[in-house]
């Protein structure tokens, strides 16, 4: 079982621009569109837990659903999913242990979590077993950040580093836990 990120941040750590937008995520051309891991993680993965916010910025874009796999939406304030994604996700809410025990148990067991509070909440309570984070080579000064505050330290191993489309830096961090 492992709790998986995979997100793109800026050189000093940010997620989304000061205005929340992700229009510098095109600052390194990809004309031939080469995947930069998101298909093999799709393949792997049995599902995805994002927050509400990053579920509202994906119905914004202006693209097909770009998920295959089931998709749980956190959300406290959320009483129905919006209209033409009844199929595609589910809602959820409550304790992030109890929740990954319920997913779990319904076979759900290589999860991607996805979005910056989501995120965050999870490294909080040591939910997340694997980070690959793809940096891209630009300063936005501000904006959301990827990491918040912590209780604790969490330790990483680096088991993969390297540079994609000639700019991009992505690192595969997993979780090392004392036995």
């Amino acid at each position: 079982m492992a709790n998986i990120v995979f997100i793109a941040t800026s050189l000093d750590g940010f997620i989304a621009d000061k205005q929340g937008k992700l229009d510098w995520l095109h600052a390194v051309p990809n004309p031939h569109n080469i995947d930069t891991g998101f298909l093999p993680l799709m393949a792997r993965i049995d599902g995805l837990v994002m927050g509400r916010n990053t579920f509202e910025m994906v119905v914004s874009f202006d693209c097909d659903w770009p998920y295959t796999k089931p998709v749980f939406v956190l959300s406290n304030t959320l009483t129905q999913v919006p209209k033409g994604y009844e199929d595609k996700v589910t809602l959820i809410n409550g304790e992030l242990q109890n929740i990954i025990t319920t997913l779990n148990s319904q076979g759900f067991n290589e999860l991607y979590i996805d979005g910056g509070i989501t995120i965050q909440h999870f490294l909080n309570e040591d939910l997340i077993d694997e980070m690959v984070i793809t940096r891209l080579p630009i300063l936005l000064g501000g904006g959301t950040a990827l990491f918040g505050d912590l209780q604790q330290p969490l330790n990483f191993k680096v088991t993969s580093n390297k540079v994609i489309l000639e700019n991009l830096v992505q690192t595969t961090y997993v979780r090392e836990r004392l036995s």
